[in-house]
Protein backbone atom coordinates (compact mmCIF):
# COMPACT_ATOMS: atom_id res chain seq x y z
CA UNK A 1 0.00 0.00 0.00
CA UNK A 2 1.20 3.26 -1.04
CA UNK A 3 1.23 6.84 0.42
CA UNK A 4 -0.91 8.41 -2.32
CA UNK A 5 -3.79 5.69 -2.29
CA UNK A 6 -3.87 6.00 1.82
CA UNK A 7 -4.33 9.62 0.83
CA UNK A 8 -7.27 9.49 -1.72
CA UNK A 9 -8.89 7.17 0.18
CA UNK A 10 -8.71 8.69 3.64
CA UNK A 11 -9.86 12.07 2.04
CA UNK A 12 -13.15 10.62 0.06
CA UNK A 13 -13.96 9.24 4.00
CA UNK A 14 -12.89 12.36 6.27
CA UNK A 15 -15.88 13.87 4.58
CA UNK A 16 -14.70 17.41 5.33
CA UNK A 17 -13.76 16.92 8.42
CA UNK A 18 -9.39 16.51 7.14
CA UNK A 19 -8.95 17.70 3.57
CA UNK A 20 -5.64 15.96 3.74
CA UNK A 21 -3.85 19.46 2.04
CA UNK A 22 -0.44 18.64 0.36
CA UNK A 23 0.82 20.67 3.06
CA UNK A 24 -0.86 19.84 6.41
CA UNK A 25 0.03 23.47 7.99
CA UNK A 26 -3.40 23.93 9.59
CA UNK A 27 -4.72 26.55 6.99
CA UNK A 28 -7.96 24.70 5.74
CA UNK A 29 -9.07 23.51 8.54
CA UNK A 30 -8.72 26.51 11.00
CA UNK A 31 -11.00 26.73 13.66
CA UNK A 32 -12.64 23.12 12.78
CA UNK A 33 -12.70 21.90 16.34
CA UNK A 34 -14.69 19.40 16.54
CA UNK A 35 -12.48 18.29 13.67
CA UNK A 36 -8.98 18.09 13.13
CA UNK A 37 -7.68 21.47 12.71
CA UNK A 38 -6.71 24.28 15.35
CA UNK A 39 -8.78 26.02 17.75
CA UNK A 40 -10.06 29.74 16.80
CA UNK A 41 -8.08 31.42 14.25
CA UNK A 42 -5.99 28.40 13.84
CA UNK A 43 -2.62 30.37 14.96
CA UNK A 44 -1.21 27.43 17.33
CA UNK A 45 -1.10 25.01 14.61
CA UNK A 46 -0.37 27.28 12.07
CA UNK A 47 2.51 28.51 14.22
CA UNK A 48 4.00 25.08 15.08
CA UNK A 49 4.23 23.58 11.67
CA UNK A 50 6.42 27.49 10.42
CA UNK A 51 8.40 27.33 13.65
CA UNK A 52 9.03 23.59 12.65
CA UNK A 53 9.28 24.05 8.77
CA UNK A 54 11.98 27.35 9.66
CA UNK A 55 14.73 25.26 11.67
CA UNK A 56 16.88 24.03 8.45
CA UNK A 57 18.71 21.07 8.28
CA UNK A 58 22.42 21.44 7.02
CA UNK A 59 23.65 18.73 4.34
CA UNK A 60 27.45 16.68 4.86
CA UNK A 61 28.00 14.17 2.24
CA UNK A 62 31.82 14.44 3.52
CA UNK A 63 31.86 11.23 6.34
CA UNK A 64 30.64 7.13 6.66
CA UNK A 65 27.53 7.84 7.79
CA UNK A 66 25.96 5.11 5.43
CA UNK A 67 24.16 3.12 7.72
CA UNK A 68 22.46 4.78 10.49
CA UNK A 69 21.38 3.19 13.84
CA UNK A 70 17.32 4.13 14.29
CA UNK A 71 16.64 1.87 17.16
CA UNK A 72 16.08 3.37 20.78
CA UNK A 73 14.74 2.29 24.31
CA UNK A 74 12.21 3.43 26.27
CA UNK A 75 10.00 2.20 29.09
CA UNK A 76 12.23 -1.09 28.50
CA UNK A 77 11.21 -1.72 25.11
CA UNK A 78 13.20 -1.33 22.03
CA UNK A 79 12.06 0.86 19.09
CA UNK A 80 12.62 0.50 15.69
CA UNK A 81 12.99 4.17 15.94
CA UNK A 82 12.16 7.16 18.07
CA UNK A 83 8.32 8.07 17.37
CA UNK A 84 5.41 6.68 18.89
CA UNK A 85 1.88 7.38 17.43
CA UNK A 86 0.17 10.27 19.61
CA UNK A 87 -3.27 9.51 21.62
CA UNK A 88 -6.21 10.77 19.25
CA UNK A 89 -10.09 10.02 19.75
CA UNK A 90 -12.91 10.58 18.43
CA UNK A 91 -13.74 9.11 15.12
CA UNK A 92 -17.18 9.57 14.58
CA UNK A 93 -17.07 13.55 15.45
CA UNK A 94 -13.13 14.47 14.77
CA UNK A 95 -12.73 12.16 11.79
CA UNK A 96 -15.55 12.00 10.23
CA UNK A 97 -16.67 7.99 10.92
CA UNK A 98 -14.83 6.67 8.32
CA UNK A 99 -13.86 3.57 10.80
CA UNK A 100 -15.01 3.21 14.40
CA UNK A 101 -14.05 3.95 17.04
CA UNK A 102 -12.50 0.12 17.77
CA UNK A 103 -11.27 0.14 14.02
CA UNK A 104 -8.94 3.00 14.74
CA UNK A 105 -7.79 1.43 18.28
CA UNK A 106 -6.58 -1.76 16.45
CA UNK A 107 -4.69 -0.09 13.86
CA UNK A 108 -3.06 2.24 15.44
CA UNK A 109 -1.65 -0.18 18.06
CA UNK A 110 -1.52 -2.78 15.63
CA UNK A 111 0.09 -0.93 13.12
CA UNK A 112 2.40 0.74 15.70
CA UNK A 113 3.66 -2.74 16.84
CA UNK A 114 3.94 -3.81 13.43
CA UNK A 115 6.36 -1.07 12.36
CA UNK A 116 8.52 -1.38 16.04
CA UNK A 117 7.23 1.36 17.79
CA UNK A 118 4.33 1.77 20.79
CA UNK A 119 1.10 3.58 19.77
CA UNK A 120 -0.93 5.83 22.03
CA UNK A 121 -4.55 5.57 23.22
CA UNK A 122 -6.76 8.54 24.31
CA UNK A 123 -9.71 9.45 26.05
CA UNK A 124 -12.64 11.92 25.37
CA UNK A 125 -15.92 12.78 26.86
CA UNK A 126 -17.57 9.48 25.36
CA UNK A 127 -16.39 6.73 27.56
CA UNK A 128 -16.91 3.91 24.89
CA UNK A 129 -13.68 5.52 23.16
CA UNK A 130 -11.43 4.74 26.14
CA UNK A 131 -11.96 1.35 26.61
CA UNK A 132 -11.93 0.85 23.04
CA UNK A 133 -8.69 1.66 23.43
CA UNK A 134 -7.78 -1.04 26.37
CA UNK A 135 -9.07 -3.52 24.08
CA UNK A 136 -6.88 -2.45 21.76
CA UNK A 137 -4.15 -2.67 24.22
CA UNK A 138 -5.50 -5.60 25.90
CA UNK A 139 -5.56 -7.66 22.23
CA UNK A 140 -2.14 -6.70 21.56
CA UNK A 141 -0.21 -7.80 24.35
CA UNK A 142 -0.21 -4.89 25.94
CA UNK A 143 1.49 -2.99 23.62
CA UNK A 144 0.24 0.74 24.15
CA UNK A 145 0.21 3.48 26.23
CA UNK A 146 -3.08 5.32 28.16
CA UNK A 147 -3.38 8.69 27.94
CA UNK A 148 -6.23 10.27 30.12
CA UNK A 149 -7.99 13.34 29.99
CA UNK A 150 -7.23 15.58 33.12
CA UNK A 151 -10.75 14.99 35.30
CA UNK A 152 -10.56 14.73 38.66
CA UNK A 153 -8.01 12.17 40.22
CA UNK A 154 -10.51 10.26 41.55
CA UNK A 155 -11.57 9.64 37.84
CA UNK A 156 -8.20 9.58 36.46
CA UNK A 157 -6.77 6.50 39.07
CA UNK A 158 -10.25 4.58 38.28
CA UNK A 159 -9.06 4.58 34.66
CA UNK A 160 -5.25 3.76 35.54
CA UNK A 161 -6.60 0.82 37.10
CA UNK A 162 -8.44 -0.52 33.80
CA UNK A 163 -4.83 0.28 31.71
CA UNK A 164 -3.06 -1.74 34.40
CA UNK A 165 -5.13 -4.49 33.94
CA UNK A 166 -4.96 -4.22 29.91
CA UNK A 167 -1.33 -4.65 30.60
CA UNK A 168 -0.20 -0.89 29.19
CA UNK A 169 3.88 -0.11 28.58
CA UNK A 170 2.47 3.32 30.52
CA UNK A 171 0.03 5.63 31.38
CA UNK A 172 -0.57 9.15 31.54
CA UNK A 173 -2.35 12.14 31.67
CA UNK A 174 -2.71 14.53 29.13
CA UNK A 175 -3.12 18.16 30.43
CA UNK A 176 -2.99 20.14 27.48
CA UNK A 177 -6.46 18.82 27.13
CA UNK A 178 -7.93 21.08 30.13
CA UNK A 179 -9.87 23.31 27.83
CA UNK A 180 -11.30 20.83 25.19
CA UNK A 181 -14.27 21.79 23.33
CA UNK A 182 -15.30 18.36 22.94
CA UNK A 183 -14.85 17.56 26.50
CA UNK A 184 -17.57 20.28 27.37
CA UNK A 185 -19.62 19.14 24.78
CA UNK A 186 -20.08 15.67 26.40
CA UNK A 187 -20.61 17.22 29.95
CA UNK A 188 -17.20 15.73 31.21
CA UNK A 189 -15.36 17.76 33.37
CA UNK A 190 -12.02 18.88 33.01
CA UNK A 191 -9.02 21.41 34.31
CA UNK A 192 -5.64 22.17 34.92
CA UNK A 193 -3.77 20.28 37.87
CA UNK A 194 -1.90 21.15 40.61
CA UNK A 195 1.40 19.97 41.82
CA UNK A 196 -0.15 17.98 45.05
CA UNK A 197 -2.54 16.51 42.46
CA UNK A 198 -0.02 15.00 39.53
CA UNK A 199 2.10 13.66 42.32
CA UNK A 200 -0.87 11.82 44.00
CA UNK A 201 -1.07 10.57 40.04
CA UNK A 202 2.74 9.64 39.81
CA UNK A 203 2.60 7.97 43.37
CA UNK A 204 -0.65 5.60 42.37
CA UNK A 205 0.94 3.43 39.80
CA UNK A 206 3.74 1.26 39.64
CA UNK A 207 4.28 1.63 35.66
CA UNK A 208 6.06 4.78 34.45
CA UNK A 209 3.82 7.74 34.51
CA UNK A 210 3.80 10.51 31.59
CA UNK A 211 2.54 14.23 31.49
CA UNK A 212 1.40 15.75 28.01
CA UNK A 213 1.11 19.21 27.30
CA UNK A 214 3.82 21.06 28.76
CA UNK A 215 5.40 23.84 27.76
CA UNK A 216 7.84 25.80 30.02
CA UNK A 217 10.41 25.04 31.83
CA UNK A 218 9.09 25.58 35.29
CA UNK A 219 6.01 23.00 34.14
CA UNK A 220 8.64 20.75 33.58
CA UNK A 221 10.39 20.98 36.33
CA UNK A 222 7.53 20.52 38.79
CA UNK A 223 6.88 17.07 36.93
CA UNK A 224 10.36 15.96 37.68
CA UNK A 225 9.35 17.00 41.59
CA UNK A 226 6.26 15.10 41.34
CA UNK A 227 8.14 11.62 40.04
CA UNK A 228 6.57 11.81 36.59
CA UNK A 229 8.43 9.41 34.31
CA UNK A 230 8.37 11.47 30.99
CA UNK A 231 6.97 14.70 29.25
CA UNK A 232 5.57 15.38 26.29
CA UNK A 233 6.56 18.97 25.29
CA UNK A 234 2.90 19.66 23.27
CA UNK A 235 0.36 22.24 22.68
CA UNK A 236 -2.09 19.40 21.96
CA UNK A 237 -1.91 20.21 18.27
CA UNK A 238 -3.08 23.84 18.56
CA UNK A 239 -6.41 22.71 19.24
CA UNK A 240 -7.38 24.37 22.72
CA UNK A 241 -5.58 27.62 22.87
CA UNK A 242 -4.72 30.02 20.25
CA UNK A 243 -1.56 32.22 20.27
CA UNK A 244 0.37 28.88 22.40
CA UNK A 245 4.59 28.66 21.70
CA UNK A 246 5.15 25.79 19.05
CA UNK A 247 6.80 22.72 20.63
CA UNK A 248 9.93 23.53 19.04
CA UNK A 249 10.17 26.82 20.66
CA UNK A 250 10.44 25.27 24.08
CA UNK A 251 11.71 21.45 23.88
CA UNK A 252 15.82 22.49 23.81
CA UNK A 253 15.17 24.71 27.02
CA UNK A 254 13.29 21.75 28.81
CA UNK A 255 15.86 19.32 27.85
CA UNK A 256 18.98 21.01 29.37
CA UNK A 257 16.80 21.77 32.43
CA UNK A 258 15.62 18.06 32.99
CA UNK A 259 17.08 16.06 29.84
CA UNK A 260 19.36 14.22 32.53
CA UNK A 261 16.03 13.38 34.88
CA UNK A 262 13.11 12.42 33.08
CA UNK A 263 12.59 11.17 28.97
CA UNK A 264 11.34 14.24 27.33
CA UNK A 265 9.06 13.52 24.39
CA UNK A 266 8.09 16.00 21.52
CA UNK A 267 4.27 16.09 19.88
CA UNK A 268 3.92 19.27 17.12
CA UNK A 269 3.66 19.00 13.31
CA UNK A 270 5.72 15.86 12.30
CA UNK A 271 5.00 15.25 8.87
CA UNK A 272 8.34 13.68 7.43
CA UNK A 273 11.19 11.90 8.65
CA UNK A 274 13.57 14.65 8.65
CA UNK A 275 11.10 16.71 11.58
CA UNK A 276 12.01 13.96 13.62
CA UNK A 277 15.44 14.14 13.51
CA UNK A 278 15.26 18.13 13.88
CA UNK A 279 13.36 17.39 16.93
CA UNK A 280 15.55 14.85 18.17
CA UNK A 281 18.82 17.45 17.58
CA UNK A 282 16.95 19.63 19.60
CA UNK A 283 17.55 17.15 22.48
CA UNK A 284 14.15 15.15 22.70
CA UNK A 285 14.28 11.29 23.42
CA UNK A 286 11.34 10.71 21.11
CA UNK A 287 8.62 12.30 19.39
CA UNK A 288 5.06 11.71 18.72
CA UNK A 289 2.81 11.67 15.53
CA UNK A 290 -0.86 12.40 15.23
CA UNK A 291 -3.00 13.62 12.33
CA UNK A 292 -0.65 11.58 9.98
CA UNK A 293 -1.96 8.07 11.51
CA UNK A 294 -5.96 9.34 11.33
CA UNK A 295 -5.17 9.21 7.95
CA UNK A 296 -3.27 5.76 7.46
CA UNK A 297 -6.15 4.13 9.83
CA UNK A 298 -8.90 5.43 7.93
CA UNK A 299 -7.34 5.55 4.42
CA UNK A 300 -5.89 1.99 4.84
CA UNK A 301 -6.27 0.48 8.23
CA UNK A 302 -3.79 -1.15 10.06
CA UNK A 303 -1.56 -1.67 7.10
CA UNK A 304 -1.99 1.96 6.40
CA UNK A 305 -0.95 3.28 10.47
CA UNK A 306 2.25 0.94 9.43
CA UNK A 307 3.22 2.61 5.71
CA UNK A 308 3.08 5.92 7.36
CA UNK A 309 5.56 4.92 10.18
CA UNK A 310 7.75 3.49 7.72
CA UNK A 311 7.52 6.56 5.50
CA UNK A 312 8.76 8.57 8.31
CA UNK A 313 10.95 6.08 8.96
CA UNK A 314 12.87 5.51 5.44
CA UNK A 315 12.66 9.14 5.32
CA UNK A 316 14.40 9.38 8.31
CA UNK A 317 17.48 7.31 7.16
CA UNK A 318 17.81 9.56 4.78
CA UNK A 319 17.52 12.25 6.27
CA UNK A 320 20.84 10.83 9.06
CA UNK A 321 23.02 9.68 5.71
CA UNK A 322 22.63 13.12 4.11
CA UNK A 323 23.83 15.31 7.73
CA UNK A 324 26.17 12.80 8.49
CA UNK A 325 24.52 11.16 11.66
CA UNK A 326 25.53 7.72 12.71
CA UNK A 327 23.30 7.43 15.30
CA UNK A 328 19.91 8.46 16.27
CA UNK A 329 20.39 8.51 20.06
CA UNK A 330 23.62 10.65 19.42
CA UNK A 331 22.68 13.60 17.24
CA UNK A 332 25.12 16.53 17.33
CA UNK A 333 22.85 20.09 17.57
CA UNK A 334 24.99 21.46 14.65
CA UNK A 335 23.33 19.72 11.76
CA UNK A 336 20.34 21.55 12.40
CA UNK A 337 20.10 26.02 12.04
CA UNK A 338 16.90 28.20 13.19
Amino acid sequence: MDIKTIKENAREKMKGFCNLCKICDGVWCSGKVPGMGGTGTGESFKNSYLKLKNIKVVMRTIHDATDPILTTNLWGKELSFPCLGAPITGTKFNMGGGVTEEEYCLDVIGGAIDAGTIGMIGDTGDASCYLAGLEAIKANGGMGVAVIKPRSNEEIIKRIRLAEEAGAVAVGVDVDGAGLITMKLFGQPVGPKSFEEIKELAASTKLPFMIKGILSVDEAELCVKAGVDTIVVSNHGGRVLNETLAPCDVVEDIVKAVGDKINVLVDGSVREGVDILKYIALGAKGVLVGRPLTWGSIGGRQEGVKTIFDTLKGQLTQAMILTGVKDINKVDKKIITK
